[in-house]
């Protein structure tokens, strides 16, 4: 599989753009539109939007690459040009998530600006761009799961080839895009029912908590905190529970306020 649109661009050896890029650009320009179209459901100011995005979106592919590079040390102390090689692969989510959630609270507290409500606003593009994204694994050959030894079951979409290894794996991240998609839809139908500020919130970090917890547990490629312990679903079991307290206090909140 070529992971290249163009090799060679204007003739220069080594100028290449890669599906990887070109797939995550195309998630990132996706979900900033809907941003901005629910900018109209939400009330959040669209231009204050725009002007966060200019920030988060350098700041999130920073911070995801950095917790990548972080527990993948010892491939990359050497080598600086590996470090930033991002059209490479090796984006962490969990990286540029909690990166452009510290830079969405505190544009919000500068800005003076409800964080719950550009919480509303954002958050089913999140869950877009990750699912978008994920099609950028399958391009680069990565992401995958077990070996899938019976021939019955080596399709697409259950399984995937590499490759690299002249073997099928399981099609995690197919797995984990079809997931996003189906709690993207849960949110949307969901704050169009019911309106509630700051809801959406806490249903991406039980939902999407849940999702990746269940996706990682087939991966074979995870980062791993300890042996044994993965990362990702180390920070999943922290991130539902978290939710969870999350939703029933705004829920209360609000039940104080209308009382």
């Amino acid at each position: 599989m070529n992971k290249y649109l163009v090799e060679n661009l204007f003739g220069i050896d080594g100028w290449n753009i890669a599906w990887y890029g070109v797939i995550i650009a195309s998630g990132m320009v996706l979900a900033i539109l809907l941003a901005a179209y629910r900018c109209r459901q939400t009330g959040f100011d669209k231009d204050k939007l725009f002007d966060l995005m200019l920030i988060i979106i350098p700041v999130a592919v920073i911070c995801a690459r950095a917790y990548y590079v972080a527990f993948e040390w010892e491939d990359y102390r050497g080598s600086f040009l590996d470090m930033i090689a991002v059209w490479k692969g090796g984006l962490a989510i969990y990286g540029g998530v909690i990166g452009g959630i510290v830079v969405a609270f505190i544009f919000c507290r500068v800005k003076k600006l409800s964080f719950l409500q550009l919480a509303d606003t954002v958050m089913p593009s999140l869950v877009l761009g990750q699912a978008i994204g994920r099609w950028g694994n399958f391009v680069n050959q990565e992401a995958f799961g077990n070996l899938i030894t019976d021939p019955k079951l080596q399709f697409f979409p259950y399984g995937v080839y590499i490759d690299a290894l002249g073997e099928w794996h399981q099609a995690t991240f197919f797995y984990e895009s079809v997931l996003n998609i189906v709690l993207l839809i849960l949110m949307l139908c969901l704050y169009r029912k019911f309106k509630k500020v700051g809801y959406l919130l806490p249903m991406y970090m039980i939902g999407y908590g849940l999702i990746r917890f269940l996706v990682e547990g087939l991966r074979t490629d995870s980062l791993y905190l300890i042996p044994g312990i993965r990362v990702s679903q180390a920070l999943s079991l922290i991130l539902i529970p978290l939710g969870i307290v999350l939703l029933l206090s705004i829920h209360k909140k609000r039940k104080q306020n209308e009382a």
